[in-house]
Formats: C-alpha cells, sequence, structure tokens
C-alpha cells in the first residue's frame, strides 16, 4: 500500500487556544485517496482511522503517532508489532 501524510482539519473553532493547532497531526493517507479528496472534497481515511477533509499543509504538523506505529508496522512485513 502507498501512503502519505495529511494533515487532519477542523473547521469548529477552538476559542480557548486560538486555531487549535497545538492538538492537530499530521496522518498517513493513501495516496489515490489525496487525489480524489482534492477534486471531489471527499474525506479521507487515515491510517489510525481518523476521517476529514484534508485542507492544510502536512509539513507545518507533527506526524501522527498512531499512524506512525501503524506505517512502520506494515513496513516491516514481519507481523510483529
Amino acid at each position: 500500500m502507498s501512503t502519505k501524510i495529511l494533515p487532519e482539519s477542523d473547521t469548529r473553532p477552538d476559542l480557548s487556544h486560538g486555531d487549535g493547532d497545538h492538538e492537530r497531526f499530521a496522518h498517513y493517507v493513501q495516496k489515490d485517496k489525496i487525489m480524489e479528496s482534492a477534486v471531489s472534497g471527499t474525506p479521507v481515511i487515515a491510517l489510525c482511522g481518523k476521517v476529514w477533509v484534508p485542507n492544510r499543509d502536512p509539513k507545518k504538523y507533527p506526524v501522527c503517532p498512531e499512524c506512525k506505529e501503524i506505517y512502520e508496522s506494515m513496513s516491516r512485513g514481519d507481523g510483529q508489532e
């Protein structure tokens, strides 16, 4: 499976912490779903299960620890966790 990192996005304002960026992560998503989402606006599903419509630069956010763990376990291909 081929994946790419995308940030999560939330349109709700976080009044207590500015724009809420401190709680955001960049997530791993299948590459073919990225273009589909960009064209149609349909939500994507990250490896960790997060569902959202990405609209931010993933380079500005830390990688989701759960996505990273799942991706690394897939990369090993040995079935160990």
